[in-house]
């Protein structure tokens, strides 16, 4: 009987530990799964495409695609990373657009070398620049690929490989596995390549068409908690109406600070913040952020300035905290229900986002090519502002719990965090005429202007 209740207990600790790894696994999985689609760009995915173009004695000649399918969501320098493992034994022989950042062992090869032996190579696109017999189309920009939305003529990246050791049909060749992309970091998961229809080719004078001989897919989804187990950005709010400034909330991008660590952020009166900016990691990826109570990078500022009869206005204010980086091509996407009657939009690019089709409630916004789309790093001169006006829907149109702020506000594709809606500046206890004096408005514009500009 010893022996038995020995036996069923171990039997059943062995089986609820493994119901619990069995749970903990499926909650990440979900949760993984739950991270990475996006409600507002329910379709945004980024699509790598390999087209063999043509075979070699032994392999074949391909030309692989990175698209951006993603509305909002760019890839910014330094830019993507490519990885893979062969199926086989293959070799990269030559490479033309991009190149692979190790070689690997290639001692066997006596009379001539390969570009790269290695079993899971890492390839990264040329900078600009290059020659032009390295080139080919879409290539050389340093890896950085542009948002479908906000720059459609340039949303993809484009390399040149020639492969051995690999087959020379459509049955002995077997696509890569285990993809992934560092772009230009974490947060892109991607699936198996998917053997598809070959691409179609139209020549320059539109009278022919050719194919390529095997062409497959991988499509690639961008999760933020993958990405950065931190938010990397914030949303404050004010009002003409409520001389309260609802700050981000407190230790919003984590609670790093110097007496815990060291070095984590740079206090901006500090004597020596040149040689703290220009030190050692100065050209890491890893933010250097100013000391502030949320520590993030990025703030987003939403101001309700004006109340007119027939419309309403906003300004709004982006501002870096990171002396590390400078954000070009920076986008905003913001989630607010009178965006299907923003009149007027002062300096930044607007695009309308519908992801469904009925709704029109979410907006885009980058800046003005050589003007403000370029957001400098921590300092004075490291933020950018604009307003927009709205035309009143007497319908929905209140200044009542919070309807003014916007539901969610997105940085370069992250998922900006909001203050809680208890804090939201709110409507004095007068009513809704919002009668205040000229001075009163004033002094709270003026307010605001001192401590986000």
């Amino acid at each position: 009987m010893i022996f038995e209740a020995i036996s069923y207990e171990t039997f059943g600790g062995l089986a609820v530990s493994l119901l619990m790894d069995y749970i903990s696994r499926f909650k990440l999985f979900f949760f993984s799964l739950a991270e990475a689609y996006d409600a507002l760009d329910p379709n945004g995915n980024i699509t790598i495409k390999w087209d063999i173009m043509s075979w070699t004695p032994d392999g074949y000649v391909a030309v692989v695609t990175i698209y951006n399918f993603q509305q909002y969501r760019h890839i910014p320098p330094p830019g993507w990373t490519l990885g893979w493992t062969w199926a086989k034994k293959e070799v990269i022989w030559s490479m033309v657009g991009g190149q692979a950042t190790e070689q690997g062992d290639c001692s066997k090869y006596k009379s001539s070398q390969p570009h790269c032996c290695k079993k899971t190579p890492s390839i990264v696109d040329l900078l600009p620049g290059t020659p032009y017999n390295q080139q080919i189309s879409n290539c050389c920009k340093g890896g950085v690929i542009n948002s479908w939305a906000q720059e459609p003529n340039n949303y993809a990246s484009s390399f040149q490989l020639s492969v051995g050791a690999a087959g020379t049909t459509n049955k002995t060749v077997k696509p890569p596995k285990n993809y992934t992309l560092h772009a230009p970091g974490p947060g892109y998961t991607c699936g198996p390549a998917v053997v598809g229809k070959p691409s179609k080719f139209i020549t320059a004078d539109g009278r022919r068409v050719t194919q390529a001989m095997m062409t497959w897919n991988v499509t690639c989804t961008y999760s933020q908690f993958l990405a950065q187990k931190t938010p990397t950005c914030c949303v404050s709010l004010s009002s003409f109406y409520n001389d309260t400034i609802v700050p981000c909330p407190t230790c919003t991008c984590g609670c790093q600070n110097n007496a815990t660590h060291p070095g984590s952020c740079v206090n901006p009166n500090s004597p020596y913040l040149a040689s703290v900016v220009n030190g050692p990691g100065k050209n890491s990826l890893t933010p250097l952020v100013q000391c502030t109570r949320h520590m993030c990078p990025i703030r987003v500022h939403w101001h309700v300035k004006l109340n007119y009869k027939d419309y309403w206005r906003v300004k709004v204010t982006v501002t870096n905290f990171n002396y590390r980086m400078n954000y070009s091509q920076w986008n905003l996407v913001i989630q607010h229900p009178n965006f299907d009657n923003l009149t007027q939009i002062f300096s930044f690019n607007y695009k309308p986002l519908t992801p469904y089709s009925s709704i029109n409630d979410t907006a885009m916004l980058w800046g003005v090519k050589f003007y403000n789309d370029f957001l400098n790093q921590a300092g004075p001169l490291g933020n950018v502002q604009s307003e927009l006006l709205f035309r009143k829907d007497k319908a929905t149109f209140t200044f009542e719990k919070g309807w003014a702020f916007p539901r969610r506000v997105y940085f370069n594709g992250d998922n900006c965090v909001m203050p809680p809606p208890e804090a939201y500046p709110y409507l004095p206890n007068a009513g809704s005429r919002l009668s205040f004096s000229m001075l009163t408005i004033l002094m709270t514009s003026l307010g605001v202007f001192l401590i986000f500009a």
